[in-house]
């Protein structure tokens, strides 16, 4: 539609003291420092109030990261706990199952003496019975000889 190019518009958005100061021909240079003080410090609060809630989310959530680490740390703790607890049952239970059987060790012990002692006893009491049959029988034999004479 155009052949030629529209010339750029050159400026700068003039801040409200520059406007007034426009406006009112003569403008006041201190009622402009203070509005430009007023409109710095106002950010400023608005900044350092948005620096303090960031730094209050940053400690919450490092808060809630710790926990999570002293969960997962405690986590595995607790757990070591209840199996050394185990460990522990398991060997009083065991304590007691090797008491149990030495006791019946010590009964088959005691029992399999007095079955060889019995057995010995019996195997006296033959070789007593075998030499009181040789004597019987010499005797008998001295009777014999001396009664055929």
């Amino acid at each position: 539609m155009y052949s030629s190019p529209l010339p750029q518009a050159r400026g700068r958005v003039l801040s409200s003291c520059e406007m007034d100061k426009s406006q009112a021909g003569s403008g006041d240079l201190e009622s402009c420092l203070l509005q430009i003080y007023h409109h710095h410090h106002q950010k400023s609060l608005k900044l350092r109030g948005h620096a303090e809630k960031a730094k209050k989310d940053a400690i919450e959530k490092a808060g809630r990261v710790s926990d999570l680490l002293v969960d997962a740390v405690n986590g595995g703790v607790q757990e070591s706990f209840i199996n050394e607890k185990r460990i522990e049952v398991e060997i009083r239970a065991l304590a007691a199952t090797i008491g149990r059987f030495m006791k019946q060790t010590d009964q088959w012990l005691a029992a399999s003496h007095a079955v060889n002692s019995a057995v010995k006893e019996i195997g006296d009491f033959e070789n007593w019975m075998k030499s009181m049959d040789f004597d019987c029988k010499s005797i008998n034999a001295a009777i014999g000889n001396i009664h055929q004479q």
